[in-house]
Parts: C-alpha cells; structure tokens; sequence
C-alpha cells in the first residue's frame, strides 16, 4: 500500500513529521494512512545502560505512528488526536541496526482511535507489541 500523497501532505505541513522527541530519536516515517504507518527508528542513541534498546524508546516509536495515524483519520471529523493510554510488550532485545514499527487500527471511532504497534529489528523479528488509544477532540480555540 502506498502512502495517500494528500494524507502525507497533511502531516508536513502539520508539522507532525518534523521536529520534537520523534526527529530526536531519529524516526522517520515512510507510510502514512489512516489504514496504516509505518517507520523506522535507529538502535544507535536510543539504549539503555546495558546496550539494549530502551523500551521507553519502543513506546515513543509506538506512539508516535499511532498518532499520526489517528490524526489523518481524526482529520475527517475536523478534529485533532491526542494519547490517552499506550502500553508495550517487550519480546526481546535490539543492540544495532534499525527498528521498523507498523501501525495497523483495532479501532477508528468517532472519539477513539486505537491501534496496534507492531516492532521488529532488521532481521524482522517481533521486538515489542504496543497499543495505543487516542481520544479524537475538537480543535482547541485561541483565545
């Protein structure tokens, strides 16, 4: 599946694919749908003490396709998406290369959007699990 042109539009001129924890992490998202997203996000500055990949690291990669996700489905509503409860398996260890996260929706609601974050290293083996909620809220007003 290719990325919609118009949805990928939308997420950089958002902002959502540029700057903050996801660009300092190094993340970069190739896909990007309300049916699917997928990125990639280097082992390299993202471990813990002992080497390994930081499972909070694994959580950030999560939420961060999750979101995205939610924000082109919340579009459609005229709506934006925040994170209320994200929770992550880890099934084993990364210590080089990239880790590759692919967002697919359980749910997409009107109020709700929850997807599972599936992770693996580069020889595609299952490194966490996650699932993430968004609630989908209106616009905040400017005072």
């Amino acid at each position: 599946m290719t990325t919609n042109p118009e949805d990928m539009r939308s997420l950089i001129d958002s902002g959502a694919l540029t700057g903050g924890l996801g660009e300092t992490m190094g993340i970069e998202v190739s896909e990007a749908s309300a049916e699917r997203v997928v990125g990639t996000m280097p082992v390299e500055g993202n471990r813990q003490p002992y080497g390994l990949l930081h499972g909070g690291a694994s959580c950030v990669l999560a939420e961060s396709l999750g979101s995205i996700g939610s924000m082109v489905h919340a579009q459609q509503f005229g709506r934006i998406a925040v994170g209320i409860e994200i929770n992550a398996t880890h099934h084993r260890s990364a210590t080089r290369g990239h880790v590759t996260g692919v967002a697919t929706p359980v749910h997409l609601g009107r109020t709700l959007a929850t997807w599972e974050i599936t992770i693996t290293d580069d020889e595609g083996r299952k490194v966490c699990t996650s699932r993430l909620t968004c609630m989908l809220r209106d616009m905040p007003q400017e005072d």
